[in-house]
């Protein structure tokens, strides 16, 4: 139960005293980042589709 208890006091020590935390503000610029950066492999990911979707009915057409 001695250890159980160590364990607990250091984790919060550790969290309390030795975690750096960002700040609001970085935490924001970090969203803003994210976001931007999905969007635009989401963007990547449609053109990709679209492509292909249509290179593949030309496919078709020709073959089939």
């Amino acid at each position: 139960m001695k250890k159980i208890r160590a364990y607990f006091i250091e984790t919060y020590d550790e969290l309390n005293n030795k975690v750096s935390w960002p700040t609001w503000s970085d935490l924001q610029n970090s969203a803003t980042v994210v976001s931007i950066a999905s969007l635009i492999i989401a963007m990547i990911v449609y053109l990709m589709d679209i492509s292909f979707s249509t290179v593949l009915q030309e496919f078709y057409e020709v073959f089939l």
